[in-house]
């Protein structure tokens, strides 16, 4: 046993925890350790809470910004923030000893209604029926969205609780608030004022009816304007929030009345100053006030270890609403309220940890070296820190719910590199891992920035932690991540050095980041945190099986009977003709939904300013610009977002194969075949998206042969160089297209390959493809995943078919792999599970994730869900609870290859 595995060990025994699990489903599980006591009482009331809303953060929101009518839109924003952050209810559970919550409850979030409100009216308010009857494109995907029945999810009514956006539950007594609230917003949140303005774009209605029709998402800006990026916890952990509120002051009586000659007033510098005063005064308070509670709840409990607890919590808190923390909890601490607090300011999705091991360190290495902590009390406060991210929710749309399936992408990174090309990796990194293994959780997800020179015994110890079949952590590249972030933000000053700072913002997206000095006691340490701005904000997943469905029918969606596109009136006579069509439609869908987007964000930068966002990264304090100003080091963040880029390649072959060379079938019977979903029933009229629930009609049988031809074309995935060559084409013109367009800050766009869901959603917005592939139904997942059951060849052909293009090309690109558990088992196991990583990794690839379960466990499941509550699985750059998962994708991820060999 190697001596990091030994220390681990020995601290596990001095717990009591057993290092063996009982068998799930006839198979054995290795190594999984429990958590501490009280982790594992505080995750299981979790597992007893459902997702609740309170209006009380909107309320208190809502009233200060009334009130100050008439005020600068920033200060005003910035008072209405304070308000709600001052007047926040805390709540202290028993046996916690790190705090914080957004709303009162365990499992609880808040509507913003001041960004969207069609979706989360409530079925009692006078306006749902306004709601009810508008075609508006965002409701269309709502109701295609697809939840899981299980969990915490609440998608029905309740008695005395109304269901909202089909996942919240809200109390009845809270209704009238939520209508009075809702009808104050009413013209004037982000959504209306965007669009109003949107009109002006050609072609405005196109980029409607393409979220209408499932083609794209066109609400960048209305769902989750913020997140896939990483936190910068840097001034609060060194500065302290005192010092931050002084500096503020400081630097506004410097720039006030001055004119500055870079476009931005230092009147603009002067409000921001103030609004940034302002906002981090209030989350002090909010701080305060748990102190206060820590203090009341001391006062009233009995003497013993809970009331010290208490007591210990109020003076953690009373420090560090004024000051730099003085030990490795107070740290864990007030970086765990400075990231809640980015998750209240807006509705965002992916605020990530990042790096924060290597953040955290100088706190855990000062108090190892002086006494003042155990590893056995830094394990139990990881553990915890798993159990208070994996209560944070996010209130978004039905359709968006189905797209994130719930989940808050809060990616916590391990390894990488040091600004000098050095291992990263510490000893607290190892007790992160060791902590997702003894409570798996959704959140924070684990994600390693795999690099040649980190140590084989910290690989094998990812490797390791896969092997409990959380679906954690995922292996990134870190060499083909930074020649990304070289090409992308070279022209705002990115060197190699800080190309080394970068960790993933949300699933797997790639976030710049920056190199800090942080002291501690007089010892400096260089740290890794976030400067950018929020990354994946743009256009939103384009279907790429839907886009070739248009080329086929001249521009006409025949799923919902609309001329969706300008017709091209073009014959197709050769398979050039076709992909030259494809290209000109995607680049058209590109362009209106790039502009409205961009005038979305306008509104929401100057309407819903990033104040406290903006404060915590290193260069808007410095330079006095918040983020819509472009205050932060790296702008040039905007991105378009693509889906089921394998159905189409493989749609591509088949059409290749069988019309153009073969000529065995014409277009027109293609296109008869398709239209008459091969001779099944849709999956909207048996009721189900599902791809093993299909049923065909009583005269189907006339298809049998192009169907069959169709299901056993060139398939992508088997190192066969028919479908990688359509596959290389395709990249290569999707990744240099992209930078062709701008963003809203006159920067260069670029790809980013994910699905997250999204193949779920968008797949029952798209009728039957080339491949084989029935209507309405998922698309692959991810970007560099086989259709399930495609993958003939093993997983090293796969590998060989997903690194044909460059993969720094890209923001990202997405493998998702499921192994049976008895092809790991054992050291040997583990080893050989890291050496595939690697192997897909030394070839060029950016991302592998791992699925380590067999699929009588997920059938189980699926039968007993109340026997699994805590069952996960990953999807397509998360992990979630099975039972949270809609159907269609759990039957998806049923139907992927399971390989027993590796």
């Amino acid at each position: 046993m190697k001596e990091e595995e030994k220390k681990i060990f020995e601290i596990l025994e001095g717990k009591g925890v057993r290092v063996d699990c009982p068998a799930a489903e006839g198979e054995d599980c290795e190594n999984r350790r429990e958590a501490a006591p009280r982790a594992k009482k505080l995750m299981d009331l979790y597992y007893q809470s459902l997702a609740s809303t309170s209006m009380e953060w909107t309320y208190w929101y809502t009233r200060k910004f009334e009130e100050e009518d008439g005020e600068l839109q920033i200060i005003r924003r910035a008072k209405a923030l304070a308000c709600a952050f001052a007047h926040t209810t805390p709540v202290i559970y028993p046996g916690e000893l790190l705090v914080g919550a957004k709303t009162g409850y365990l499992r609880g979030t808040f509507p913003m209604p001041w960004l969207i409100q069609s979706f989360f009216v409530s079925k009692s308010s006078e306006l749902f029926e306004k709601y009810k009857s508008d075609s508006s494109s965002r409701q269309a995907v709502d109701q295609a969205a697809e939840l899981g029945l299980g969990g915490g999810n609440v998608t029905a009514d309740l008695p005395g609780v109304i269901s909202l956006a089909g996942k919240f539950g809200l109390r009845a007594s809270e209704v009238p608030m939520l209508n009075k609230i809702t009808e104050y917003w009413s013209g004037k949140t982000i959504e209306e004022i965007g669009e109003k303005h949107s009109r002006w774009v050609p072609d405005f209605e196109v980029k409607n009816n393409l979220t209408r029709t499932l083609t794209s998402r066109g609400d960048s800006a209305y769902t989750v304007p913020v997140g896939r990026e990483v936190v910068s916890y840097y001034y609060p952990l060194q500065m302290g929030f005192d010092a931050m509120i002084e500096l503020c002051h400081e630097r506004a009586s410097q720039v006030a009345g001055n004119a500055d000659g870079d476009g931005v007033s230092g009147m603009d510098r002067l409000y921001f100053y103030e609004a940034a005063a302002i906002v981090t005064e209030g989350i002090q308070k909010w701080i305060l006030n748990y102190a206060k509670e820590a203090e009341r709840r001391a006062s009233l409990a009995k003497p013993g270890r809970q009331k010290e607890e208490y007591a210990e919590i109020a003076e953690i808190c009373g420090w560090i609403a004024h000051k730099q923390p003085r030990t490795f909890r107070e740290a864990m601490q007030l970086s765990y309220f400075t990231h809640l607090a980015l998750l209240n300011e807006e509705v965002a999705s992916g605020v990530a940890p990042g790096r924060v091991g290597q953040v955290l360190w100088p706190w855990f290495e000062q108090d190892m070296e002086a006494g003042r902590l155990t590893e056995e009390q830094a394990l139990e406060l990881l553990e915890l820190y798993r159990v208070k991210f994996t209560a944070i929710d996010l209130f978004v749309s039905s359709g968006s719910n189905s797209v994130l399936m719930g989940n808050t992408f809060n990616n916590l990174c391990v390894g990488g590199l040091t600004r000098e090309g050095l291992p990263a990796c510490n000893r607290l990194e190892y007790l992160i891992l060791e902590a997702g293994m003894a409570l798996p959780s959704p959140q924070p997800t684990l994600s390693v920035l795999w690099d040649e020179r980190l140590p084989e015994e910290f690989v094998l110890k990812c490797a390791e932690v896969v092997k409990i079949g959380a679906g954690y952590p995922a292996w990134m590249n870190n060499r083909v991540a930074t020649d990304f972030l070289l090409r992308q933000y070279g022209s705002e000053g990115m060197t190699v050095e800080e190309a080394r700072a970068f960790s993933i913002g949300g699933c797997l997206e790639t976030a710049p980041g920056c190199w800090k000095e942080l002291t501690l006691n007089g010892k400096t340490y260089e740290i890794p945190v976030g400067a950018s701005n929020s990354t994946s904000v743009g256009v939103h997943f384009i279907s790429n099986p839907k886009v070739l469905s248009l080329v086929l029918f001249n521009g006409k969606d025949v799923k919902n009977d609309i001329q969706l596109l300008p017709p091209h009136n073009k014959s197709l006579d050769t398979y050039e003709e076709l992909w030259a069509q494809f290209k000109e439609y995607y680049e058209y869908i590109i362009e209106v939904q790039r502009r409205c987007c961009n005038i979305q964000h306008d509104i929401w930068r100057k309407k819903n300013v990033p104040i406290w966002q903006s404060v915590l990264k290193p260069d808007c304090l410095d330079k006095g610009l918040h983020g819509g100003n472009m205050g932060f080091r790296y702008n040039a963040t905007y991105n378009i977002e693509t889906t089921g880029t394998v159905t189409m390649v493989n749609s591509l072959a088949a059409l290749k194969k069988l019309v153009y060379e073969e000529k065995k079938y014409t277009l027109e019977d293609m296109k008869d075949a398709l239209l008459n979903n091969f001779g099944y029933y849709l999956s909207s009229e048996i009721k189900s998206n599902s791809i093993s629930e299909q049923v065909r009609r009583p005269d189907g049988d006339r298809y049998d042969d192009i169907y069959g031809d169709c299901l056993t074309a060139n398939k992508y995935g088997n190192a066969d160089p028919y479908t990688d060559s359509i596959l290389h084409e395709y990249e290569t013109w999707l990744c240099g297209t992209c930078a062709n367009f701008e963003s809203l800050y006159a920067k260069p766009m670029y790809a980013c390959q994910i699905s997250v869901s999204s193949h779920g959603l968008l797949g029952s917005g798209c009728g039957a493809t080339p491949d084989g592939r029935l209507a309405e139904t998922t698309f692959a997942d991810a970007s560099m995943s086989a259709y399930p059951g495609t993958d003939k060849n093993g997983p090293y052909a796969l590998f060989t078919s997903a690194v044909c293009w460059d993969h720094s090309a890209s923001q990202n690109s997405q493998m998702n792999m499921k192994i049976h558990p008895s092809a790991i088992r054992g050291d040997a196991g583990t080893k050989h599970l890291a050496e595939l990583a690697k192997s897909y990794l030394r070839k060029g690839g950016f991302h592998i994730q791992f699925n380590v379960v067999d699929n009588r466990t997920l059938k189980a499941a699926q039968a007993r869900p109340e026997s699994y509550r805590d069952l996960m699985v990953r999807v397509a750059g998360f992990t979630q609870y099975w039972v949270e998962i809609g159907k269609a994708i759990q039957d998806e991820v049923i139907a992927r290859t399971e390989y027993e060999e590796v």
